[in-house]
């Protein structure tokens, strides 16, 4: 399968718009200047902003800085806070060369009554942004701003501290605003929990850690599962299990659900931000295409994504090549998406909407079916309700089951039953 040249309506588009001025030439660094120009912008924070230096002489996971932001993070949560840390660490990108990521650790003024020490649930929040303002740790540093979407997720934060629990808030698209990019994911969460038992040894290196998502989290919830073995094996034992709930596994299948109709608008955004990650792509960007890529637009958080695909603008319009879905390199970035050949370090908990007109039902079914053919201990809850009720529908779920494996409790298996 390879790519085809461009429709006639692609090569109007190039013949009536040129390309923007910072990224006009086709020489050799044509692609470098585009692909530096779709980057996010700074946020105005040295901790989110500045790529340290001989970042590849430091270990995954490593600290490299963190910051106090208690004072903050107790205003705006309201659950009593002894202490929240804002902290940088080293991490990896998809290409394997060394990078960095952010997380938010916060710990509770509520004593832990349960067994063993203080438990952290990792909580990886549906980002779906590509401004680095747009961050839980930017904005938990900062106050809220623009990012409101943070306020929907704040009370369950509350509600896990109330518990005792710690809860750790990872800055999963890493410093590249890398949106959906499981990879960079995991591999941020992962280094996440590496940083906190490193900073904090007295107080969490024989903690149990579980990791939750739904939706853009669900992906780093699932991909912290899935690339654990490979990447951080030595935290077998320490991770106890995952909850995810509409998630995503075959990029292939929703980009087509979302091509031209209401999510229009968050393919392409995902699209812009997988190039950030696989700049291979950026060839079959037209000229239309970068003008918006270069524009605010790469700045936009969570809540502008649904907005701007309202019209329905299919990506087709943004391409290059004629039918950009079923081309070579759609092909390559699924594969390079695709885990699901992996098996899980932990036990699962997958819900999902049975009404999920957004993302089919059947990726997360396969996933449990594989999941549980490998012998990972698994559950599988179907709930009611489209992408958005279904969070809500799910939660009680998924919140019982992250609280029996922070507790201890060995995880039930309902292989190979499906509910």
């Amino acid at each position: 399968m390879g790519n085809p040249a461009p429709s006639p309506l692609q090569s109007w588009i190039d013949n009536a718009i040129p390309p923007p001025p910072a990224t006009a030439t086709h020489e050799a660094g044509g692609a470098s200047a585009l692909w530096r120009a779709i980057l996010p912008s700074p946020a105005g924070d040295p901790v989110f902003d500045a790529w340290p230096d001989n970042l590849a002489a430091a270990s995954p996971g490593q600290p490299l800085e963190s910051r106090d932001v208690t004072a903050m993070a107790a205003s705006i949560i309201q659950a009593p806070i002894a202490h929240a840390t804002l902290m940088k660490f080293r991490s990896t990108s998809v290409s394997g060369e060394a990078s960095f990521g952010t997380a938010t650790m916060l710990v509770p003024a509520v004593a832990w009554n349960g067994p063993g020490p203080r438990p952290v649930e990792v909580d990886t929040m549906p980002i779906n942004a590509l401004g680095l303002h747009c961050t839980p740790g930017y904005t938990i540093a900062h106050g809220v701003r623009d990012n409101s979407d943070i306020n929907v997720f704040l009370p369950d934060v509350a509600s896990e501290l109330n518990k005792g629990h710690a809860v750790l808030v990872p800055d999963h698209e890493g410093p590249r605003m890398s949106y959906a990019e499981p990879t960079v994911a995991g591999h941020v969460t992962l280094d996440s929990i590496r940083a906190v038992r490193s900073l904090f040894p007295n107080e969490f290196r024989g903690s149990r850690f579980a990791v939750v998502g739904y939706s853009g989290g669900a992906i780093a919830s699932y991909a912290t599962s899935m690339l654990m073995h490979e990447y951080a094996p030595e935290l077998a034992g320490v991770l106890v299990g995952a909850s995810m709930g509409g998630l995503v596994t075959d990029y292939g299948a929703v980009a087509r659900v979302f091509n031209g109709h209401s999510a229009s608008g968050i393919l392409l955004a995902v699209a812009l931000a997988m190039a950030r990650e696989h700049p291979e792509m950026l060839q079959y960007m037209n000229h239309l295409a970068q003008w918006v890529a270069t524009s605010p637009i790469r700045d936009v958080c969570g809540d502008a994504d649904g907005p701007l695909g309202a019209v329905g603008i299919p990506i087709d319009v943004a391409a290059n090549i004629d039918h950009p879905l079923d081309s070579r390199i759609a092909g390559e970035i699924e594969r390079a998406t695709n885990l699901t050949d992996r098996k899980s370090a932990v036990p699962l908990y997958i819900y999902h909407g049975d009404n999920d007109f957004w993302i089919p039902i059947q990726g997360p079914q396969q996933v449990y079916r594989r999941q549980c053919g490998l012998g990972v201990p698994a559950e599988f809850r179907t709930v009611p309700g489209d992408h958005l009720s279904a969070m809500v529908n799910g939660a009680g779920g998924s919140i019982n089951w992250i609280d029996a494996r922070l507790r201890g409790e060995p995880a039930p298996d309902e292989c190979p039953v499906l509910h």
